[in-house]
């Protein structure tokens, strides 16, 4: 048994996707993206964060009302930590 730890497990100040990232999309976001991909899920997530992130920063995601310096600020700490489930 390794004494190491489990890269895939958040230590407590990194942003995890179910803890932190998951409930930033409204059910709205994800009805209006579902054509692409599902924005509760990790996988697809993690898969089309660069673009989620270029969107947020261009103004056009979410459709109606632009997100909050801290939100946008989550999910970009988030990638940069290795999104973390």
């Amino acid at each position: 048994m390794s004494n190491e730890p489990n890269s895939d497990v958040p230590t407590s100040g990194e942003p995890g996707f179910a803890k932190d990232i998951r409930h930033l999309f409204r059910e709205i976001d994800r009805d209006e993206m579902q054509w692409a991909f599902d924005l509760w899920n990790y996988d697809d997530v993690r898969t089309n964060a660069e673009a989620i992130i270029e969107r947020i920063y261009a103004g056009n995601m979410p459709c109606d009302v632009p997100w909050s310096n801290d939100r946008v600020e989550m999910l970009v700490a988030w990638f940069e930590a290795g999104m973390l489930p």
